[in-house]
């Protein structure tokens, strides 16, 4: 099994275009009340008969009786699908974000983001005008060895005219059988020339290791995306490939911004740093078959190398697992922010017409026995919102060297730095293309960049950008102009508005928050978003990150770690990590 540590009687019926007979909904309706009555009769075999288990028939009764009635006395036609999807998003939303229910087409969606395979052309879409374009290849599948280039506009797909059709509807046409040809027509976006284009599709796998490679001083950097199948042997085989060089001295394994993904995978990665049958992760919950104790494996590819392991607050599931075993171990220093605090396992069930149930089914505990879950579900308050475990709940663990760690919110970093602020004018431009249709235009009047590490705008190139934006709109406001007209209400409301009426007015005189302002005090996250976009259309993703990591603070520190043996080993020996 894989675990994700990790996503209605007799009046009349309206026909609408043929679909909603009375005979087929009462067929329906019957085969779903059949379905209920054995499922309710099977919990009732295997609980024994008591009080909840009535409950449970009754309820299912009462659930199938208002489909019914809804169905054929309502108003107006029904989609009865998306009634059963609402009716199964009600079931769990008091429960955890991540139990979820998923129809036949979002579980075809959910196994090719856990598995990271899919047959396709190997390219990410978005919409641009009528049209969808390419948005980015990914170097050497079949849409870039068919010459794909970011910017170039879809016009057709085996005939079909694809322009105002919305990327979901395009990405599904571009799906298909591994070895099946597709025939599109595209106009090329350097040239504006249509041309045809034979597409073989293939099976497309996703590595969650985008990028690896030495960065300074005999120290080997992994970038690690997410935990889809597979992704261990990845990480393997980058880290053995780096190993040929023979001046690998220490290694940087990337988890930040990680969402997690299969467990497994996270008990495969560990198991390559530590020695064989070393405890990794335990889960326990409810059923007896989820309680399992997850030990490493295989022989391990190296014991002695020091590892620095980097994560954010946004690292969480399999990505906080493997931090956290390597920090419980004593076998990896842990550098970044504190994690998200995800510790609960998804198991998925098939439910029948090939929809599926994702449910939470236990909790992990990692080597020293903490659980790292940073938001208790179980507790909620009466107007049914949730908090963080409280600190009178925080409990003291202990690593293999005897460092004190702690449980309830996430795994702390041995040495912690500051997330790096991005303001949120530069993610509006970024999230409306702005950034892209810019890095078009640059592109096409400067096709080829010869320096991708040293590549910037000059001021020019920035005055374009301003010229650029002159016409688009952008509803911005920041979050200190929106505190200070906050304070102001309040200061009104509790008669003290008279007495800091000046302050007030002077903040509101150097808060500028329109358009050109932020155009001139963002400049400098502006451009490098511009700059990365202009990079990836001519050395793709692995260019970009390659970029990014000559000026990373965190890869730095990193870097300065391991090359400081004493440093290194005082930390994993004796440092304690920070209560919360």
């Amino acid at each position: 099994m894989t675990y994700n540590a990790g996503r209605k009687d007799g009046a009349p019926v309206c026909i609408k275009n043929g679909r909603n007979s009375k005979t087929m909904i009462r067929r329906r309706l019957l085969r779903t009340s059949a379905c209920v009555a054995v499922g309710a009769a099977a919990v009732w075999m295997l609980g024994g008969a008591g009080r909840s288990d009535f409950k449970l028939g009754r309820n299912a009764s009462t659930l199938i009786d208002m489909y019914r009635d809804i169905s054929v006395f309502y108003v107006d036609s029904v989609d009865v699908d998306k009634m059963l999807h609402d009716a199964a998003d009600g079931m769990t939303k008091n429960l955890d974000p991540y139990t979820t229910f998923f129809s036949e087409e979002e579980a075809r969606d959910f196994q090719i983001m856990t598995t990271g395979k899919y047959g396709g052309i190997g390219s990410l879409i978005r919409a641009k005008g009528d049209h969808v374009i390419i948005a980015q290849p990914y170097k050497g599948f079949p849409a870039d060895k068919a010459g794909l280039q970011i910017g170039d506009a879809i016009l057709s797909i085996d005939g079909a005219d694809a322009q105002g059709m919305d990327v979901s509807k395009v990405s599904s046409l571009l799906k298909g059988d591994p070895g099946t040809t597709l025939n599109l027509n595209v106009k090329k976006f350097y040239t504006d020339e249509i041309v045809p284009v034979k597409i073989k599709r293939e099976k497309i796998t996703i590595s969650g290791i985008p990028y690896y490679g030495m960065v300074s001083n005999g120290v080997g950097y992994i970038q690690h995306n997410d935990f889809s199948e597979g992704c261990s042997e990845d990480l393997r085989n980058a880290f053995m490939e780096m190993r040929k060089s023979g001046t690998l001295k220490g290694l940087i394994i990337d988890l930040r911004n990680n969402g997690g993904g299969v467990l497994q995978e996270a008990v495969k990665i560990v198991s390559f740093f530590t020695p064989k049958g070393t405890e990794v992760v335990r889960t326990r919950g409810r059923q007896a078959q989820a309680n399992e104790t997850f030990r490493t494996q295989g022989a391990p590819i190296d014991l002695d190398i020091p590892v620095v392991v980097l994560v954010s607050n946004s690292s969480a599931s399999a990505a906080e697992i493997v931090a956290g075993a390597l920090q419980d171990l004593d076998r990896a220093v842990v550098v970044g922010q504190r994690t998200f605090g995800k510790g609960l396992v998804q198991t998925t069930r098939p439910i029948g017409y090939n929809a599926m149930l994702k449910v939470t089914t236990a909790k992990y505990y990692i080597p020293s026995g903490r659980c790292i879950q940073a938001i208790d579900y179980s507790h909620r308050n009466e107007n049914g919102s949730v908090g963080v475990v409280p600190d009178s709940l925080i409990s003291e663990f202990k690593t293999r060297n005897g460092r004190k760690v702690y449980d309830g919110g996430g795994v702390t970093p041995d040495v912690a730095s500051k997330l790096e602020y991005v303001s949120r004018f530069a993610v509006i431009l970024f999230n409306r293309s702005y950034i892209d249709d810019f890095a078009d235009l640059y592109c096409k009047a400067h096709p080829r960049i010869d320096n991708p590490d040293s590549f910037h705008l000059t001021d020019s190139d920035y005055a374009d950008f301003v010229e650029f934006m002159a016409d688009k709109d952008v509803d911005y406001r920041s979050e200190t102009k929106s505190l200070v007209e906050q304070l102001k209400r309040k200061a009104e409301a509790e008669r003290y508005l008279d007495k800091i009426a000046d302050d007030i007015a002077s903040m509101e005189r150097h808060i500028r928050d329109d358009k050109q302002s932020s155009l001139a005090q963002y400049r400098k996250e502006i451009e490098n978003l511009i700059e990365e976009q202009v990079v990836l259309r001519g050395y793709y993703a692995q260019g970009v990150t390659k970029r990014r990591l000559l000026t990373d603070t965190e890869v730095a520190e990193a870097v300065a770690i391991l090359g400081d043996k004493a440093r290194y080993t005082g930390i994993v020996t004796s440092q304690d990590t920070a209560r919360k």
